[in-house]
């Protein structure tokens, strides 16, 4: 018998299966699938032989627990961190406009980035600023219309322009939020705003990968628990969780397996956790049964290789576009580019052409492609490989941020940890990672529970 089982080696689940057994819990950790890493992972492309991400993830200087989940497990340095904000746009109206932020105290840094932007005339540049400083008065003092209002309607109320919306707040919004404006919720894009923007310089930078995504984590997070007396488990596919009494008393795995813990933390989405749970549970118990509800969010990355260099710079953003961000994977990985070069293409909410084929798809990225990056209409296209992830994120909707369940759940000793639980975070990195860190300490003490109870009929 494991202390702690938990489902899902992705961030979340990793992050749970490390942090527990740092505390010395002998923890299992199953993973359904052949490889860890859940829906943030990486693979070799066939054709090229090199690795590609299923989909690229920036992550930012406030994300404090995935920091301390990677330096735990040795992997710290596998990070490329700006030394402070610098992002640059491209819009095929205006041109090329930068946001960086100078060395100076919150919230003044900001300011100054806001009122360099030139992708913005002055005056829009003022609004964007006032209405950033009025929206982070609205979370601090817990304005509830937060709770109620969208991200377009929060922009209504601010008065924001199109103008605005178009070269600063879209993007923002949908990057971190991954939902269309019009469905997203207000409260979610505050505290981004809070935590990313308005929280000092060193929090505000992006930070990348330099390797691939199963290589930033996986590896070394797997090494860490094995190392202390813990096991991880690929292939291991739950297809049943057995409760009595209140309790969760096994689980049932696809191969015949059943396995037991004193404790249990399921760390997959809603879609792989629902169909898991005995239908009375669903039925009984509204906390878990809501989940059903959380619907999810699309991303499609475009991995594209031609035969010149197109970009500088780490990544870029697009204003106007379906295509949202370009990466180049050769300045951040310190790829060889061999004459060429390789740029990764993400569409975040992406519902509008998740569902095309392939060949649509890369035709439409590389439209606006050659819309705003200069001399793409010259270049060559070697190779591409589109990424399809349909259930990327859960879709941040007002509706959502009521029916997100917490790390502890009816059943004692069972608990949730994923993006989508109700870390207070959009669905990233740091939201799985922070859900995980906490499903660990709740199932540590329940744990802790059940071996002094077992110790003590031992005993007697």
């Amino acid at each position: 018998m494991s202390d702690v089982i938990v489902i899902g080696g992705g961030f979340a689940g990793l992050a749970a299966g490390v942090a527990l057994a740092a505390e010395g819990v002998r923890v299992t950790v199953l993973e359904k699938r052949p490889f860890l890493g859940g829906r943030a992972y990486s693979y070799t492309d066939a054709a090229t032989g090199e690795t590609i991400d299923n989909g690229q993830h920036a992550m930012m200087g406030c994300y404090h627990h995935m920091f301390r989940f990677l330096e735990r497990i040795g992997a710290s340095d596998k990070l490329a961190i700006q030394s402070g904000l610098r992002v640059p746009m491209l819009d095929a109206e205006r041109g090329r406009g930068v946001i960086t932020c100078p060395a100076l105290p919150n919230p003044l840094h900001m300011a100054a980035g806001v009122l360099g932007y030139r992708l913005l005339d002055l005056g829009d540049r003022a609004r964007v600023l006032v209405g950033g400083l009025r929206l982070l008065a609205m979370k601090r003092r817990c304005d509830p219309r937060l709770a109620t209002l969208t991200v377009d309607a929060v922009l209504d109320l601010l008065r924001q322009p199109q103008a605005t919306r178009r070269a600063f707040w879209y993007p923002v919004a949908i990057a971190t939020l991954n939902e269309d404006p019009a469905l997203a919720s207000a409260d979610l894009l505050a505290e981004v705003m809070v935590r990313a923007f308005f929280s000092g310089k060193e929090n505000a930078r992006f930070v990348l990968a330099r390797v691939g995504l199963s290589d930033l984590y996986t590896v070394d997070a797997r090494r860490f628990i094995e190392e202390r007396g813990g096991r991880v488990e690929t292939k291991a596919h739950v297809v049943g969780i057995g409760v009595r009494a209140g309790e969760v008393t096994h689980l049932e795995l696809r191969d015949g397996r059943r396995m037991t813990a004193h404790a249990y933390v399921s760390a997959v989405p809603p879609q792989g956790l629902f169909p898991i749970l005995p239908l009375a549970i669903r039925r009984d118990l509204p906390a878990l049964g809501a989940i059903e509800r959380l619907a999810s969010s699309p991303i499609v990355s475009v991995h594209v290789w031609f035969d010149r260099p197109l970009l500088r710079d780490d990544f870029i953003g697009f204003v106007g576009t379906q295509t949202h961000w370009c990466f180049n994977r050769d300045k951040i990985t310190g790829r060889d580019p061999r004459g060429g070069s390789y740029l990764t293409f993400v569409s975040s909410g992406a519902r509008a052409i998740v569902d095309l084929e392939a060949d649509a798809i890369v035709a439409a990225t590389l439209a606006d492609v050659r819309h705003l990056l200069p001399g793409a209409a010259a270049a060559t296209v070697r190779h591409t490989q589109v990424v399809k992830e349909k259930f990327a994120t859960m879709s941040p909707t007002i509706e959502a941020e009521r029916l997100r369940p917490t790390a502890a759940t009816p059943l004692p000793n069972f608990f949730l940890a994923g993006d989508w639980t109700a870390t207070g975070l959009p669905a990233t990195i740091e939201s799985a990672v922070q859900s995980g860190h906490r499903a660990a300490e709740l199932a540590a003490r329940c744990a802790a529970q059940g071996v002094r109870r077992e110790e003590a009929r031992a005993a007697s």
